[in-house]
């Protein structure tokens, strides 16, 4: 397969666009890297599943040199399907944020306590804040979503899915997550002003299940945002985080993902991958 990439010369800073290693779900950390390459992303985030490799320091360091591909994000073991990696929460979080620091990034992403975890709750705002200073990172909390049970909402996140009006000095946007709360993102985004400094990049239908859809094929105006991101200063790094589980045939995986950088670099003003051949 090939990918041709235009690379004019740029009128200043561009924002990356790194690729999600959940992107590439059910393969490899290892495939993420390499598709990353093959379609000219500008980086990888790096989530920290029961997957080795993604545990694994050194054999993420050998990844990133090899395929020529910085680890611009590491995303911390926080997930429901995760909370046996790293052992206690705040435990995770201290180790994603040494990953970070010894893979060269500055941004580690997580998502906000479970409702369960009340005593990890308690202080979320203060110890993250502790933490990053501590390390010199940006930990940067997600948007979540409400749980729906039999057509109810059901408390899930504490102290709340919606990182806006809470004490973050940094935060995640995720357009699929913003779609199954039903939330605008764009007039979240304005919200956040400048403590926006991850965003992962996808779509949803507004269908109430997560769904990661290629940006551009869903409700929230993933378009609009980068517009607006590009020209208010910010610095941090744009991620695809797409759901590509679908892909059934050789190559589907990596259209997916090539569609995803072009919507992103059309809309932040960045140079666009014009094809993909498989």
């Amino acid at each position: 397969m090939s990918t041709d990439v235009e690379h004019p010369e740029a009128n200043g800073p561009r924002i990356p666009v790194a690729l999600s290693s959940a992107s590439v779900y059910p393969l490899s950390v290892h495939d993420a890297f390499a598709v990353a390459q093959d379609l000219g992303y500008d980086g990888v985030e790096v989530m920290v599943t029961n997957n080795a490799t993604s545990q694994n320091l050194d054999a993420l360091v050998q990844l990133s040199h090899r395929y020529r591909q910085p680890i611009v994000s590491i995303h911390a073991p926080t997930l429901l399907l995760t909370q046996q990696v790293w052992g206690a929460a705040w435990n995770k979080i201290v180790m994603s944020c040494r990953m970070a620091r010894e893979v060269g990034c500055d941004t580690v992403v997580v998502h906000p306590p479970f409702r369960w975890q009340a005593n990890y709750a308690e202080n979320f705002a203060e110890g993250v804040r502790e933490i990053a200073a501590l390390y010199q990172v940006h930990i940067a909390v997600e948007n979540m979503y409400p749980w729906r049970v039999r057509g109810r909402e059901a408390l899930a996140y504490l102290p709340h899915w919606d990182p806006i009006g809470q004490d973050y000095d940094d935060v995640t946007w995720d357009f699929s997550h913003a779609a199954t709360a039903g939330v605008n993102s764009l007039e979240a985004v304005q919200a956040l002003g400048n403590k926006l400094r991850h965003v992962h990049l996808t779509d949803g239908s507004g269908s109430g299940k997560d769904e990661h859809l290629i940006p551009g094929t869903g409700t929230q105006q993933c378009a609009d945002v980068l517009q607006h991101i590009a020209s208010n200063g910010f610095n941090g790094v744009v991620v695809a985080e797409i759901s590509t589980r679908k892909a059934k045939i050789a190559g589907e995986r990596e259209q997916m993902l090539a569609e995803t950088l072009r919507f992103a670099r059309q809309h932040l003003g960045a140079p666009l991958v014009r094809s993909f051949e498989n």
